[in-house]
Order: structure tokens, then C-alpha cells, then sequence
């Protein structure tokens, strides 16, 4: 089977998944959390990756993030891939790999789903029976945004902040998205872009793509290869060992 292909779009939000291999445990106390928390600040700094939105679960982490530059998002996946294995496995006695192969990015549009895809971040611990709310988990964005936690991770998107001028406003304004659950519809619209490395958006954001970048959005096999304007395919040479790719 071929390959997904990624692409990755300067100023355009991704949402990023990391799955344990086999759905093993990527977290096996608060010590690993933290440690991978600090890897991702990091490396998300170092890169150019806005992080927008997060939830470390027990076995796979959700993003959305924004890239300065076509190569923010990979190579800071990759290096929180490697230094974070290194770790585990020194921590927990293991070897091998601990990645459910490569991580999956799919390009969001801002306008429609960015909102949609905080909220889906964000309740995952909900869906799992974690927690009954979101402010319960302390492991994501939610507190940042829906009570104002100090979190040194979140670059709050300017879809976010045009919620309300006023940070209390805007809190409560982040809540509300929260009164009503996700449809169903819009849940299997996330899963399947993701899934799948597609766009998330109307077909007038995937024609926009397809023009800035040169490529096909859609189709089975989702993008087709192609470089222009600064987005970049993100696809590992043979016999790479990034960790994460």
C-alpha cells in the first residue's frame, strides 16, 4: 500500500495525531507526561510549530499547530519522536519501537474547523470516560483557554482570541463552545481527513491548495506529490530512522 503523503502549508493549521504502537501505553505516569510535554515545548520552539491546541492521552497525543516554515511540523515531530523514545526506554527497561508508524497530519481550515477540531482535542478524555468534563483533565489546552491556566505551550490562535477582547470574555466565550456536543457528522469529518491525510475543509479551501501547492487534494490515495510556494511533502527517504516519520 502506498504511503500517505503529507503536506505541510506555512500559516495553515494542522491537526497532528501520534498513536502508540498497537495501542500500546505512550504514557505510564505523570513523570512521562511530563517529560514528553517538555520535549514538545522544545521542539516546538526550536522548529517554528505553533502549538494551538494538545491533549496527551494514554496511548496518543492530538495536536493542532501552525508551522512558520514547510519543515516546522516534521522535524519537530520527529525530534520529540527521538529524544522521547530514548527516554521511555531507558525509563521502562524496553526496546523497540513505540510508535504506531507515522504520525498523521491533515491541514485544517481555519475558518470552519479550527473550533471544530480544539473541541474534538479537547474531549477526547470525555469520549474515552476519563473525565466527565474537560476542565477535569489536566493533560490538555482546555484550562488555558476555557479558564485562563498559564500554559507555556498554547499559542492561542487568532480565531481564538476574536472570541472576545477581554481574556474573561473570551473564556467564557471558549466554554460555550462546550454547551453542545459535536455532531456526529462533523466527528467522522476529523476522523477521516486525519485518517486519510486530507483537508479538512470545503472544496473551495482544497481547490486553494491545489493551486498554492501544486497538488491534488483527494483521490484515494489523498495528496499527490508536488513543491511550490513553500509547502513541502513531507515523505522519508529509504532507510530513514526518524522515529516518528
Amino acid at each position: 500500500m502506498a504511503r500517505l503523503r503529507r503536506i505541510f502549508a506555512p500559516g495553515i493549521p494542522s491537526h497532528i495525531t501520534v498513536r502508540g504502537n498497537d495501542r500500546q501505553d505512550i504514557f505510564r505516569g505523570e513523570g512521562d507526561r511530563l517529560f514528553f510535554y517538555a520535549c514538545l515545548l522544545d521542539a516546538s520552539r526550536r522548529h517554528g510549530l505553533a502549538i494551538h491546541a494538545y491533549v496527551l492521552m494514554t496511548n496518543h497525543v492530538h495536536l493542532v499547530a501552525t508551522a512558520a516554515h514547510s519543515g516546522s511540523a516534521p522535524k519537530a515531530v520527529q525530534a520529540v519522536g527521538r529524544r522521547y523514545v530514548d527516554y521511555f526506554n531507558k525509563r521502562h527497561a524496553r526496546s523497540g519501537t513505540l510508535w504506531e508508524g507515522r504520525y498523521r497530519s491533515c491541514p485544517v481550515e481555519t475558518d470552519r474547523y479550527l473550533l471544530a477540531c480544539h473541541r474534538y482535542v479537547d474531549l477526547n478524555p470525555v469520549r474515552v470516560g476519563l473525565v466527565r468534563h474537560p476542565d477535569e483533565f489536566p493533560w490538555s489546552s482546555h484550562r488555558a483557554y476555557a479558564q485562563g491556566w498559564a500554559d507555556d505551550l498554547v499559542t492561542p490562535h487568532p480565531v481564538v482570541l476574536s472570541l472576545a477582547t477581554d481574556g474573561a470574555d473570551r473564556y467564557a466565550a471558549y466554554r460555550a463552545l462546550f454547551d453542545e456536543p459535536l455532531t456526529r457528522e462533523t466527528l467522522d469529518l476529523i476522523r477521516k481527513a486525519s485518517r486519510a491525510g486530507r483537508p479538512l475543509g470545503s472544496d473551495a479551501f482544497r481547490s486553494l491548495l491545489e493551486e498554492e501547492a501544486g497538488v491534488r487534494a483527494g483521490g484515494k490515495r489523498g495528496w499527490v506529490s508536488g513543491r511550490s510556494r513553500g509547502f513541502v511533502r513531507s515523505r522519508p527517504r529509504e532507510g530513514s530512522k526518524a522515529a516518528m516519520a
